[in-house]
């Protein structure tokens, strides 16, 4: 017992993951691999990562690899928001004292070689704590719980991805000390300029502009894995949009974490610049969504399980009711779709993106857009509420929660809505702090999310909060309470 392995131990793996990573230890020999990146998504769903040595890459596919635990209790400028060094680690939680070492453990699924840096692999890894428990405010965990519970009634939940983002590219030759933070306030991006001049929707010429950058990306993400199906030019001067190939709710997160950051990491090293920041606080730049189509399918069959057999409905009986649930628990999920004070600020009358509790066919206007004919294996229901810097795991397990609700409770679905932005439904909340309250009182998400991880998540999202009233204190915002702040461009841009 004493010789056994980390993951063997509290038997982490199951056989397939097993045999995958036998693969994956002759690949990276045989390969001239140097360096693999050993990757885990932050709180907000960024990649951290570290990069270790092809030996060390051995050992970590047996016993897992020891980080910090800081990438948790740190927001997203770096600063401290829970006591780590008095006991409980400032959250009653005797395992968090002293900032602890977690162990990730490697998922043999998502290992790639990085097609823009010769040498290195790259896999997402799950964090646990030393006795093999899984760490309490991991989003893939927390994903995978729901995931679970899905499956139990048989059912699979499948998740196309519509992002939109922007491409500019880089004028600032090199960083000075205003690019730099402190923890607690993040500096200045880096400067940036349009790329083609906008607002000219899917015009070729414009898109051709971008053409050498899409290539070279289009080629990384075949590369990757990524089941990319389309890459247009959207609204904004640079704004572009990626939709992909709908798969299984894990691989589908896990495809997004890759896809942001190795989407960043390519335009960087080419000297252009990508944000998936919602509103970038530049002139004429129309705020970006992340569109999260999704259908459940029958987990033997692989049937859609939402799509309508009579010519006249629009969603099939579980259909239905899953799409009740979404309803029911879309004000306190919004925080999920829409985590960040800046993304608040698309939730306008007329603007593409909802304001209200609505569903329609085929409607851009409404929180629930349903996509479907009868007897279309490609029946579907969108949400467009969230923002392209989302945490995919937690965006999705929200989902997931709530249309569980809704076919466990066999919840009715309210009529459609076509005037969605002057209708008497509920209004989705209008600012980060309505968000954060509905959710701190909601007592569902609670329920399906545990204490724990909920009072953790307000926790980091308050603390974001705060820095920006203090910086609203500090600072004249000015009259126009519409207009981006510094404060959000300094924050976002080139976190996200």
């Amino acid at each position: 017992m004493g010789n056994r392995s980390f993951i063997d131990r509290h038997e982490l793996w199951n056989q397939d993951q097993k045999a995958r990573a036998r693969e994956i230890l002759r690949q990276v020999e045989i390969g001239g691999v140097q360096l693999i990146r050993l990757a885990w998504a932050d709180p907000h769903g960024a990649a951290r990562a570290k990069s270790i040595s092809p030996d060390a890459f051995r050992q970590a596919m047996s016993d897992g690899y020891n980080i910090n635990v800081a990438t948790s209790t740190l927001d997203a400028s770096g600063g401290r928001i829970f006591s780590s060094f008095v006991p409980g680690g400032g959250m009653n939680l005797d395992e968090m004292t002293g900032s602890p070492n977690l162990v990730i453990v490697p998922d043999p699924n998502t290992y790639r070689d990085l097609p823009w840096a010769s040498g290195v692999g790259w896999i997402l890894c799950d964090e646990y704590f030393r006795d093999g428990r899984p760490f309490h405010f991991s989003s893939r965990h927390l994903l995978r719980k729901q995931i679970t519970r899905l499956n139990e009634t048989g059912l699979q939940h499948v998740v196309g991805l519509e992002v939109e983002w922007y491409l500019s590219k880089v004028v600032q030759q090199q960083l000075d000390s205003e690019n730099t933070g402190i923890p607690g306030r993040r500096g200045q991006p880096i400067e940036t300029a349009p790329v083609e001049p906008g607002f000219s929707y899917h015009s070729e010429t414009n898109l051709d502009i971008m053409q050498p950058i899409i290539s070279e990306l289009a080629n990384t993400y075949t590369k990757l894995g990524l089941p990319l199906r389309s890459i247009e030019n959207e609204y904004g001067p640079g704004q572009i949009e990626c939709t992909f190939v709908a798969e299984e709710a894990m691989r589908a997160a896990d495809d997004y974490v890759l896809f942001r950051t190795a989407t960043r990491q390519v335009c960087r090293r080419l000297g252009f610049f990508a944000t998936f920041m919602s509103c970038p606080g530049l002139p004429g730049h129309f705020p970006s969504g992340w569109h999260l189509h999704q259908s459940l399918i029958d987990r033997d069959t692989k049937t859609n399980l939402l799509t309508p057999t009579d010519n006249g409905e629009f969603l099939s009986e579980k259909g239905r009711n899953f799409l009740a649930g979404l309803l029911k628990h879309a004000i306190p999920g919004t925080i999920f779709a829409t985590p960040t004070i800046n993304g608040f600020r698309r939730f306008k009358p007329n603007s593409l993106a909802p304001n209200r509790v609505t569903w329609g066919y085929d409607h851009r206007g409404v929180l629930m857009r349903v996509i479907s004919n009868a007897d279309d294996p490609a029946s579907r229901i969108e949400n467009r509420a969230g923002e392209p810097s989302a945490n995919p795991y937690l965006f999705i397990a929200s989902q997931i929660a709530a249309g569980l609700d809704g076919l466990v409770n066999r919840l009715t679905l309210e009529a459609p809505e076509e005037a969605p932005y002057t209708s008497d439904r509920r209004l989705l909340p209008t600012t980060f702090l309505d968000g954060l309250n509905e959710l701190e009182n909601d007592s569902f998400y609670r329920s399906a999310f545990g204490d724990l991880f909920l009072d953790y998540f307000l926790a980091l999202k308050n603390a974001e909060l705060d820095r920006f009233r203090e910086y609203c204190n500090d600072e004249v915002v000015g009259e126009d309470e519409t207009a981006i702040t510094e404060w959000e461009q300094n924050e976002y841009y080139d976190f996200f």
